[in-house]
């Protein structure tokens, strides 16, 4: 069984920046100053002027070909699950159906008063930040630094890298806790790690059995076509 987990480097392609690197999110944005709870709750204002920049991005953003290589392995019965650290919803849309949201969906918004979630096109962000009809403020349901993981989410990821034979690491640096120690789990327990970076990580020198220095498009493509064969 494989199982791939994937990062803000596979929706680069799609024209999401990725945080880290040149020209990431977290080189114009301080993360302590926009991705903290505690900053969120300081100055909801000032972070969702960052969110709303970035929504635009994400509200034009469509699959590329790596989300619908993934959804074609997934299709051909070569991949169980995809465990994403993306919130951009873009492997659902090229046709993914088990993917577990690892930081959660920002199509969706959630009250800090009352818990009521609504979807992103029922919330007008004409005045920011925007409220409940508790008059709560919302913010994305995604996981902020200082927020724990969905427990649903981190146990189903959990249970796939216990199981799975092949784990994909796809776009990410697996730097950032608990989502990094996640190929160190499936490594436990004798999966082979197969690494798709255009950059080494740390992952390259450790723990990966196969490193492509790649786009994730590229990688996807031959190995479909491998497969083909």
């Amino acid at each position: 069984m494989a199982v791939a987990l994937t990062g803000a480097g596979l929706s680069v392609e799609s024209g999401i920046p990725a945080f880290r690197g040149n020209q990431g999110l977290w080189d114009r944005y301080d993360p302590l100053e926009f991705a903290h709870i505690e900053a969120f709750r300081a100055d909801p204002q000032k972070v969702w002027k960052m969110l709303a920049e970035l929504g635009g991005l994400v509200d034009r953003a469509r699959p590329n070909p790596a989300h619908r290589g993934l959804a074609r392995l997934e299709e051909l019965g070569y991949l169980r699950a995809i465990i994403t650290q993306n919130i951009d919803a873009l492997h659902q849309r090229a046709g993914s159906r088990e993917v577990i949201e690892f930081h959660g969906n920002g199509q969706r918004l959630v009250c800090l008063s009352c818990g009521r979630r609504y979807s992103q096109e029922a919330v007008v962000l004409e005045t920011l930040p925007p409220r409940c009809s508790c008059q709560g403020v919302l913010k994305p349901d995604v996981v902020f630094f200082g927020e724990p993981i969905p427990p649903a989410a981190s146990e189903k990821a959990l249970a796939y890298c216990r199981q799975c034979d092949v784990l994909l690491v796809i776009g990410t640096s697996a730097l950032v806790a608990p989502a990094s120690h996640l190929p160190l789990i499936a490594k436990q327990q004798s999966a082979r790690i197969v690494e798709i970076n255009l950059e080494r990580t740390h992952l390259s020198d450790t723990i990966s059995d196969v490193v492509l220095e790649t786009s994730a498009s590229q990688a996807l493509n031959d190995i479909l076509e491998h497969l083909g064969r």
